[in-house]
């Protein structure tokens, strides 16, 4: 576990298995999200570094930007020396007590990493509930979760369950404890045409490609979306066109 900068956990088989090389865009080329980017690698470091950091729960627009952020800035500070690897989760949430067993006896920082999280009841997030903060198996200091996920509070408001409950209050106080166990929560909003434009010109730049705005924003616009994702495909399909490699 010392070996490699990020694991796969694969809980059927209870291994770790190594990640040769880490699909991650260098942390400049990540426009738009300077704020957070500067939170995440700064409580990153502190986490690193054995001084107190956060849970993380990264939420928002789809495609903009925050499960590539979460590698970019490991591999910042992975590049800065700092001992810390990155633990991707594939595998059903009950099984993160036996990765934190497997991670607990190590000398170096986890940062576990859980993408696209999102529950459809406040029961289904009950689990994950106890092992950010206050179970009786506390979670061990060499491990943080960092958590994706499109919505803000994890799990949709059923506002017929709201209605008929007795005490309403309840029911929303369920529903976002979940979210509220994260120390550290950061916000990643739609973007606008410039900021859409500001991405393609900084992938087309790191990769000596000439772009068209009018025909980045037509390419947006066929997708019904501007984003970081959509952004980067219309520079795969650019490049493609242009004969050259990414």
């Amino acid at each position: 576990l010392k070996a490699a900068d990020a694991f796969v956990w694969h809980a059927e088989s209870g291994r770790l298995d190594p990640v040769l090389k880490v699909n991650r865009l260098d942390l400049q080329l990540l426009k738009g999200i300077d704020q957070q980017a500067d939170i995440l690698l700064e409580n990153t470091v502190r986490f690193a570094n054995s001084l107190p950091a956060n849970t993380v729960l990264l939420w928002g627009a789809r495609g903009t930007g925050k499960s590539a952020l979460v590698k970019s800035v490991i591999g910042a500070a992975q590049a800065a020396g700092k001992p810390v690897a990155l633990v991707e989760v594939v595998a059903p949430l009950d099984t993160l007590p036996a990765l934190f067993d497997a991670l607990a006896s190590v000398n170096r920082a986890f940062a576990v990493f859980i993408d696209d999280l999102g529950f459809e009841a406040a029961s289904e997030g009950r689990a994950l509930r106890s092992l950010l903060e206050g179970g009786a198996d506390a979670r061990p200091d060499n491990v943080r979760l960092i958590v994706t996920a499109n919505r803000r509070h994890l799990i949709p408001r059923d506002l017929s369950e709201q209605e008929s409950a007795i005490n309403p209050r309840d029911s929303i106080d369920d529903n976002l404890a979940l979210a509220d166990r994260f120390g550290l929560s950061l916000g990643f909003h739609a973007l606008d045409q410039d900021g859409y434009l500001d991405i393609v010109r900084g992938y087309a730049e790191a990769h000596d490609l000439p772009f068209d705005s009018e025909e980045a924003v037509n390419w947006a616009t066929r997708r019904g979306s501007r984003s970081g994702r959509v952004a980067w495909q219309y520079i795969v399909d650019l490049a493609g066109r242009s004969g050259k490699s990414l």
